[in-house]
């Protein structure tokens, strides 16, 4: 057992599962590697990271983890109508993820949800928003940080 608890300034290393209300595994280390962290670094949403605080190596834990605390609610706003035409290049077809250029210039994921002649309806709400997630965690190591 460490004598450290995860906390500010900690790493943590463990294993995840991540589970929609249904069970459907989302994303699980359980068959890889286990993820290493540094609490606040960004990593992980806070809403993943604050149930964590307190644990130490050896522990378990599962967490309901609320749309607010996660990836948001669904947002109506976040779909949008882009022009056919704006899909030269490529046949845009229902289910697809492309990555669209957002006004800062950075690269924005958005899944196509519906085709017509004229225009592609795309959703750029994050895959899982909206969702109730299951958050299990099995802490293998927490130690200082080590800052550069």
């Amino acid at each position: 057992m460490s004598e450290y608890r995860i906390g500010e300034g900690m790493e943590i290393t463990l294993h995840f599962t991540l589970k929609l209300e249904d069970g459907t595994v989302v994303d699980s280390t359980r068959d890889k590697q286990p993820a290493t962290f540094q609490l606040g670094d960004g990593n992980l949403p806070p809403g993943f990271e604050n149930p964590l605080k307190g644990m130490t190596d050896g522990e378990h834990g599962s967490f309901q983890i609320t749309p607010e605390h996660a990836f948001g609610q669904h947002n109506p706003q976040n779909i949008q109508r882009l022009g056919r035409d704006d899909f030269e290049e490529i046949e845009p077809e229902v289910g697809t993820v492309m990555s669209f250029a957002d006004p800062s210039g950075g690269e924005l994921p958005g899944v196509i949800t519906s085709v017509d002649d004229k225009q592609v309806e795309v959703d750029f709400n994050h895959p899982l928003a909206g969702r109730i997630l299951t958050f299990e965690v099995e802490v293998i190591d927490v130690r200082p940080a080590q800052t550069h």
